[in-house]
């Protein structure tokens, strides 16, 4: 087994942000209040819908009294509540992904550095984009994607209001170097901490501390890299830091993963990966071993027209998202006769990447391949 990389100025928790009490129901409380704000409604026409007293709303929308506290039976009546008060069905279904954030976060702030990986919220169940963009919510301040757009402008607020459910400086330093202790806890129980070790390291990605890019880079040297014609843990290791990596401008992962980890197993596993990532696979999942199952019940057209969304030359995994497009049409035969509104769309963002200089050799000859699948469907 590799030796434990070094985490340099992060290695312990001694930070006081991580001894203190944390705000355990930040990211659930904020979406609470944004929730019921688009209904229009005040904390206190909640409250009596509830028949409950308004002090209890405001402890959950501050995050101070967290929902994760609170009974499944009234978290449901919550939510029934908000949804006869004209709340946005697309909001209250992502108010599980939000308390497991809070979950996350307060396990990480509350300075515990066990050696039990199995106690460690990200060792037991396989964290899908919505739970991911909740926590970077609370680092970036950059709404999920899965939020539903405002249409209402009833929304009332006095004095100045957090548009976030932002941390501390002093929490973000104490969140990161909980990941990077959770990654190296991971890298040293080797496959038993592989999805530990995984889901931390990508967390890791959003830290923009000055050493993060070199540190990412470290851990990939330490990582066993893809074995073409097999499947094991480090697969997804490989493809969670490359893709982690291009938010800080660095490709060279991302590319080696497209060389040797794309083989006919690695088309089926990342497939499957982005199937639950974007939520069109809503079986929770223990481990990562689901990725190389064979029989799948997700929607392939659902599938391409997410990630033909992500044909966009800005996004650093662009190339990650052209080879999944390609392998996705020939896992299929017929897909793209299934919706010609669908073609029409893909075919204009082909269009646009084969006209920039943005995607590599290798995705350029991926990008002709569709394009030609497309003419042939007359588009």
């Amino acid at each position: 087994m590799a030796a434990q990389p070094s985490v340099g100025r992060r290695t312990t928790l001694t930070d006081s942000a991580a001894r203190s009490q944390p705000n355990e129901g930040r990211i659930a409380g904020h979406l609470l209040k944004i929730t019921r704000e688009r209904t229009g409604h005040t904390q206190q026409q909640f409250a009596e819908a509830l028949r409950m007293d308004t002090t209890s709303v405001q402890g959950w929308e501050s995050g101070r009294r967290p929902l994760t506290a609170i009974s499944v039976g009234k978290l449901r009546e919550v939510r029934r509540t908000l949804l006869r008060m004209g709340a946005d069905p697309g909001l209250l279904v992502l108010l599980g992904e939000a308390t497991d954030a809070d979950t996350l976060i307060s396990y990480a702030l509350s300075g515990r550095s066990g050696s039990d990986l199995h106690e460690h919220p990200l060792a037991g169940w396989v964290v899908n984009r919505d739970t991911t963009h909740m926590i970077a919510w609370s680092l970036t301040g950059k709404a999920p994607a899965a939020f539903p757009p405002s249409t209402s402008t009833k929304t009332r607020r006095r004095g100045p209001v957090a548009d976030a459910p932002l941390l501390g400086a002093d929490e973000r330093i104490a969140l990161f170097a909980h990941l990077r202790w959770a990654a190296e806890l991971g890298h040293r129980a080797g496959d038993a901490g592989a999805l530990l070790r995984r889901q931390a390291l990508y967390l890791c990605s959003y830290d923009e501390a000055p050493d993060t890019a070199s540190w990412l880079a470290d851990m990939r040297r330490h990582l066993a890299a893809p074995t073409r014609g097999r499947w094991t843990p480090h697969w997804a290791d490989y493809r969670s830091v490359a893709a982690g990596m291009t938010r800080h401008g660095n490709l060279d992962g991302i590319h080696a993963f497209l060389s040797y980890g794309m083989d006919d197993i690695g088309e089926t596993a990342n497939l499957n990966y982005w199937a639950y990532w974007l939520g069109l696979d809503p079986l929770p999942r223990a481990d990562d071993s689901f990725m190389v199952a064979r029989s799948n019940s997700w929607d392939r057209l659902a599938l391409l027209r997410r990630l033909t969304d992500r044909l966009q030359p800005h996004l650093g995994c662009i190339d990650l998202n052209v080879r999944s497009v390609w392998s996705l049409i020939g896992s299929r035969p017929g897909l793209l006769a299934a919706d010609p509104a669908l073609n029409t769309a893909l075919g204009q963002r082909v269009c646009d990447l084969l006209d920039s200089d943005v995607v590599s050799r290798r995705s350029r000859a991926d990008l002709e391949s569709v394009h030609y699948g497309l003419r042939l469907h007359r588009v």
